[in-house]
């Protein structure tokens, strides 16, 4: 299993890097990859205390969060994962930019109101909006083909360039 794994992500590696495909065609056009920042999935679950049980089985364990709050964020060696509890209607993709894995602020990244900016240009239409005339923390929100929310949760402050 694992090996079928491993030869579809490099089929798909490959063909993502082929001359001619839209990665490579956005490269070439010197359109540069949006830097998202930390990333996670967030749960909407239905009772957090047996979902932290579960998951604390898998191997994650409890890096933020308030329990009584209804909500947890869980790390494993390689993944992060978000625990809501009533906070979510469906499960959701989420990015932090400004922070790295361990919450931490980074030095230099893409700004959410850039961000936004950036994918309003290309054409995405956005289900909330950050506020472009702050500064701080803020957020926005887009939908992909499916309806799954992508949640863009910025903690800090726009860096100073």
């Amino acid at each position: 299993m694992r090996l079928l794994l491993a030869l579809v992500v490099c089929s798909l590696s490959a063909v993502l890097l082929l001359p001619g495909s839209d990665a490579a065609f956005a490269r070439n056009a010197g359109d540069a990859p949006l830097r998202l920042g930390n990333f996670s999935v967030s749960l909407a679950v239905k009772d957090i205390a047996k979902s932290r049980e579960f998951y604390e089985k898998l191997g994650f364990r409890v890096i933020l969060g308030e329990q009584q709050q209804n909500w947890l964020i869980l790390q494993n060696e390689t993944s992060t994962i978000g625990l809501f509890q009533g906070m979510f209607t469906k499960n959701t993709l989420t990015f932090n930019p400004g922070w790295d894995r361990s919450g931490k602020t980074l030095p230099d990244f893409d700004d959410v109101r850039d961000i936004q900016r950036k994918l309003k240009e290309r054409g995405l239409k956005l289900a909330s909006e950050a506020d472009d005339s702050t500064t701080g923390p803020a957020s926005l929100m887009v939908l992909d083909p499916d309806g799954n929310p992508i949640l863009l949760d910025q903690h800090v402050p726009r860096p100073q360039k």
